[in-house]
């Protein structure tokens, strides 16, 4: 018999930004700029949470399958991945993000690092997404001297939500 079971969600609600979501969405323009990026904008970790549960957002996990349920994931997030192992064409990204997001609405672009969010928001900003972000650090963030994630910056790093199978 199989038992199931809730997975726990790891939290710190002090660390949710007390900002509104416009002044989110202006300091993610001023990164724009000053980062010379070809989409919407960038923003923080707390930021992308603040703007996703004000409801002002969705958030899209573009990680692998794999990396989204086993090394962990952001309640209520969707996973559409930006390209595999085996790198898959780009109309199949495009065509399952616009499944779960339309063009016209703001969409956080959240992977292991920022990297390959920074990718797929290059690519949707050029197929029609206007308001595409990246989530800066990344679900993991940056690796530390001893090659390790999650010890300098990230999404679990700043005590943000998440939950794992």
């Amino acid at each position: 018999m199989t038992t199931l079971t809730t997975p726990t969600i790891h939290h710190a609600a002090d660390r949710v930004a007390n900002l509104p979501a416009d002044a989110i969405f202006d300091l993610a323009h001023t990164r724009k700029i000053e980062l010379e990026l070809p989409y919407a904008g960038a923003v923080t970790p707390v930021e992308a949470w603040t703007l996703f549960t004000q409801g002002k957002a969705k958030l899209v996990d573009v990680r692998t399958p794999p990396e989204f349920k086993f090394v962990g994931s952001v309640p209520g997030s969707v996973n559409v991945e930006w390209r595999g192992y085996d790198p898959q064409p780009l109309a199949v990204f495009l065509e399952t993000l616009r499944r779960v997001a339309s063009p016209s609405e703001p969409v956080l672009l959240l992977c292991r690092s920022a990297v390959r969010s920074d990718a797929a928001a290059d690519a949707a900003a050029e197929a029609g997404y206007a308001r595409v972000y990246n989530v800066l650090e990344g679900f993991e963030g940056q690796r530390n001297h001893s090659r390790r994630r999650g010890e300098i910056d990230g999404w679990r790093h700043r005590g943000l939500p998440w939950v794992q199978d």
